[in-house]
């Protein structure tokens, strides 16, 4: 039986309206594909609590959590994962690399232009059309 993985994702906006995307390093599973920050949730920790903690140890910013945007799990070959992605707004630092290989914000409209991890791209449908 595959093993079933709680994750969320940070759907970060900036003042100009764009969304950062963050793209897997050559080291991680699914490497080189596109994806909104974020990671596990560990046991006994909630939802936005735990992308507070993932946000601050992959980017090295502060968020204020928001909203939840979408919800979707995906069945990948070895696992599945619950994927919980969460509207954020950065209230102190910069995004910096520390476990991805490129940080890109972009216009919801050109979203699309990248790929995406599968497990994401029902949140980045969301969020076009969100506008």
């Amino acid at each position: 039986m595959k093993e079933l993985i709680k994750v969320v994702a940070a759907i970060i906006e900036n003042d100009e309206h764009e969304i950062l995307c963050a793209l897997r390093s050559p080291n991680m599973i699914m490497p080189n594909m596109w994806e909104f920050p974020g990671g596990k949730v560990e046991k006994n920790e909630d939802l936005f609590t735990a992308l507070k903690r993932e946000i601050f140890e992959e980017l090295g910013c502060v968020i204020e959590t928001q909203y939840i945007v979408n919800e979707h799990t995906h069945e990948y070959d070895t696992f599945i994962i619950n994927l919980i992605s969460i509207k954020c707004e950065i209230i102190k630092g910069i995004p910096e690399l520390k476990e991805h290989s490129k940080l890109i914000w972009l216009k919801r409209e050109n979203l699309t232009s990248i790929k995406w991890a599968p497990a994401d791209i029902p949140a980045v449908e969301e969020i076009i059309r969100e506008k």
